[in-house]
């Protein structure tokens, strides 16, 4: 079953339109490189692709040399690059290839960009064009399947518990979609982290991500996961910032204007796919078993809401919202200079801004997102 991801039209766009160097992002297995392959079906020139998670090439690729990399490419009309963080000086032979030979495109993707962004930004600052892949989204799974909003929602227990990677989507007896989510987060959700990243304590990344699993939807304290796993606060910053650069999870931060009576101190963190998370706390249980649906459902909407903002290039600030008082909504919008509230329940079907949300912003929209009206929500409609 090959989803047809909507990031492939913009990437087609920016090949014909620009001559950047195109970068995608995004966590292993989430489809890189079946996307990178079905964007250049058709293309008319020549194309030398080289995984640089394997040994050839890359000396010339990571050589600075000019005369060599012309060698490397001599011939070709494109270049595409998967898991360009393998290659040492990335940035700075991609911007000699991208100055001498203007008329050669590149694409380079990477699962991770703890080091890939960092060493491509400043030698190709203004040369290129980045993107980011999630795991298939429901806008995706939707036009794919031709599926009405009825038959999308008959999909949402197996999202919820399962998530949302493709192979995890091709696969039809649950156990070996348990199988395939254990073994994706034993071993390719730590391989960037652990083999780019200075981690000292690899056990304590792994345990951290436990902790978050069971925290989805709550306000994350960095005190209590330090006093936990017995490491500083900066240790526990770092790891955090680690699991977002690979794409594991995301941060919410506190809206507020009004710091006296909001909160503004404490994250909430949400992961990218559901099956991860699940995976982490070993609990792959049906929704009327679980105490947890209602998280897993605030998560499901937020991330979904997420990929479809960054495919179709939505901009805005993104929160939650919470007084001292305990008056909160889930999800906050703030688009040119427009708020938007949204209240993200699992069995509601009515439901009213809190008074205090009300008040101290007038101007502001409320919206109930639940399981009748939740295909508008991440469509952006």
């Amino acid at each position: 079953m090959l989803i047809e991801r909507l990031q492939k039209e913009n990437l087609k766009s920016e090949l014909a339109e620009s001559n950047k160097v195109l970068v995608i992002y995004g966590a292993r297995q989430v489809g890189k490189t079946t996307l990178v392959r079905e964007t250049l079906r058709g293309f008319p020139g020549k194309i030398l692709e080289i995984n640089a998670d394997t040994m050839p090439f890359l000396d010339a690729l990571s050589s600075r040399n000019l005369d060599q990399l012309k060698g490397l490419v001599q011939g070709y009309d494109l270049l595409f690059i998967d898991e360009a963080q393998r290659v040492p000086d990335i940035g700075i032979n991609l911007k000699i290839l991208h100055d001498h030979l203007p008329q050669l495109k590149i694409i380079a993707t990477g699962s991770s960009s703890l080091d890939l962004a960092n060493r491509v930004k400043e030698p190709l600052t203004g040369r290129t064009w980045t993107f980011q892949l999630f795991p298939i989204s429901a806008e995706e799974w939707a036009g794919h399947s031709g599926a009405n909003n009825f038959e999308v929602g008959a999909k949402l227990e197996e999202w919820l518990v399962y998530g949302l990677y493709p192979e995890v989507l091709r696969i039809e007896n649950r156990e070996k979609k348990v199988r395939y989510l254990q073994e994706l987060t034993q071993s390719y959700l730590y391989k960037d982290i652990l083999a780019l990243a200075n981690i000292h304590y690899p056990e304590k990344l792994r345990q951290i991500l436990k902790l978050l699993a069971w925290q989805i939807g709550s306000l994350v304290s960095i005190n209590e996961l330090a006093n936990t796993l017995q490491i500083s606060r900066d240790a526990v910053q770092h790891y955090l910032d680690l699991l977002e650069k690979s794409f594991v999870i995301f941060r919410l931060s506190g809206f507020s204007r009004n710091l006296r009576k909001e909160m503004t101190k404490m994250d909430k963190i949400y992961f990218y796919d559901l099956g991860v998370r699940n995976a982490l706390i070993e609990n792959f249980s049906s929704l009327s078993t679980r105490t947890d649906t209602g998280q897993l459902w605030e998560n499901f909407l937020i991330s979904e809401r997420l990929k479809t903002s960054n495919y179709h290039f939505h901009y805005a600030g993104r929160f939650f919202w919470r007084t001292q008082t305990g008056a909160e909504l889930d999800y906050i919008e703030e688009t040119g200079g427009q708020l938007h509230g949204f209240e993200l329940k699992w069995g509601s079907k009515t439901a009213s801004a809190p008074k205090t949300w009300a008040e101290t912003y007038p101007t502001a929209t409320f919206h109930l997102v639940n399981r009748e009206n939740f295909m508008d929500f991440v469509r952006l409609e």
